[in-house]
């Protein structure tokens, strides 16, 4: 008897390309990061000077955002250790993930990216933002994320 069923592996749709560069540099950029994270979760100074070493390489419109972000979450929340997280800048507690900053030059963006993870204290109701596009940071932006990361971490 002959068996007619086709594989399971059989597709008819486009045959995937796979990862682009810019995935698979993030993904090798995090499995660095898993090995340094365990020596920065023992010290808070190594996590903040691999902040700070992705932070210099970034182009300048990115480097001066993230440095002022760098220093407002920081002094908003001195409790957050900072840590890279997909080759960005990341911010944690608790060694659990509360924000990060995705510069334009990441992923060839028009902006940049600031946000929150689950573990954010931010909760509002049934829906509420967890990330910004940001072109520029204004003194009224500034206050707005110091006020966000002090309540995310409460």
């Amino acid at each position: 008897m002959k068996d007619t069923s086709k594989s399971a592996r059989t597709t008819t749709g486009p045959k995937s390309k796979g990862f682009s560069e810019e995935e698979k540099g993030a993904m090798r950029e995090r499995a660095k990061e898993l090995k340094a994270e365990a020596r920065a979760s023992k010290d808070k100074a190594e996590g903040e000077s691999d902040v700070l070493a992705k932070i210099a390489e970034m182009p300048p419109a990115d480097r001066a955002m993230a440095e002022r972000l760098h220093a407002l979450i920081t002094a908003s929340a001195p409790e957050l250790a900072p840590k890279t997280w997909y080759g960005m800048p990341a911010y944690t507690k608790d060694g659990k993930l509360v924000c990060f900053f995705k510069a334009a030059s990441k992923f060839d963006s028009r902006y940049a990216t600031f946000g929150f993870e689950e573990n954010a204290n931010l909760d509002d109701g049934a829906m509420w933002p967890t990330s910004w596009a940001l072109t520029k940071l204004t003194a009224a932006d500034e206050a707005r994320i110091g006020a966000l990361v002090k309540k995310a971490v409460s």
